[in-house]
């Protein structure tokens, strides 16, 4: 696995470099951007795009809402390396592979970790719209990218999960959501498989188990960051509700829409944050 991630990161380093603006490949921060969340991209100075379909290793994005391009990019100094589109466990793709750009971004130098996603919210307190801080999680996948042989040189056989959020992290995305008076909750997020929208009983058991938010993400790559040492930091976009009496159909359509209304807000938070990395 080690000579696949360092082979996949030297095509990305070469590319990088050969490109016009030939500069340094190495990158502090990576983020990976989740449906209808691609605006935070305007802001950016990219540097370098690079479809996944190119990038030996890679998976390629079959979700329509995903982009499927790696850009290297930079924000007020800090060199960045975006997924623009992500990787899901309903597509068919193993733990393993779902995981396997963030070991590459590792290998490029990343030490933070942003992610985005759209879900949706089992805490009544939620409105559609809502921005939800994850400060935990609870992996729902029934499979996690850990399984298998441990190399050490990616982290230890048994990683620590006690803050799989980082603390400072998220104190400072609430102080910037206060300064812009931006709405935010914080919340525990459940991953589920999907594809499909979760039924009312699964709701319920949802917010029974504890969480305030669902959806098919961000748990598998978190786990695969921490074990990689990376400071993590995830937010959602709350485009369906699936609180008894409030339930209705849902589309992809309909969470691309809520999710393009937010973005602004949460791409200020991630820009910001970005921005005051050290």
């Amino acid at each position: 696995m080690l000579k696949h991630i360092q082979n996949s990161a030297e095509f990305i380093k070469n590319k990088i470099n050969s490109s016009a603006t030939a500069i340094d490949s190495v990158a502090q921060i990576g983020v990976i951007l989740g449906t209808g969340l691609g605006g935070l991209i305007k802001d950016l100075t990219v540097l370098c795009e690079i479809p996944y379909s190119e990038i030996p290793g890679f998976p390629v994005s079959t979700v329509e809402s995903h982009q499927g391009k790696l850009l290297f990019a930079e924000y007020h100094g800090k060199k960045i390396i975006v997924m623009q589109g992500r990787f899901h466990y309903y597509e068919g793709y193993s733990m393993q592979q779902i995981a396997f750009p963030v070991r590459v971004m590792k290998q490029l130098g990343v030490q933070r970790l942003f992610v985005s996603n759209a879900s949706g919210g089992v805490n009544p307190g939620f409105a559609i719209g809502d921005l939800m801080i994850i400060r935990d999680h609870i992996n729902f996948f029934h499979s996690n990218p850990l399984i298998g042989k441990n190399d050490p040189e990616l982290g230890p056989r048994f990683p620590d999960m006690s803050e799989p959020y980082d603390k400072q992290l998220i104190s400072q995305a609430l102080q910037i959501a206060a300064a812009n008076k931006i709405k935010v909750q914080t919340g525990v997020y459940l991953g589920l498989s999907g594809p499909a929208f979760e039924t009312p009983a699964e709701y319920k058991m949802v917010r029974i188990l504890g969480a305030d938010a669902v959806g098919m993400s961000t748990v598998p790559e978190i786990i695969a960051a921490r074990h990689l040492g990376l400071s993590c930091f995830a937010i959602s976009i709350i485009t369906d509700l699936g609180i008894e009496n409030k339930i209705v159909k849902i589309t992809l359509e309909d969470v691309i829409k809520e999710a393009a209304i937010a973005e602004p807000k949460l791409s200020l938070i991630i820009k910001e944050l970005i921005r005051c990395s050290d």
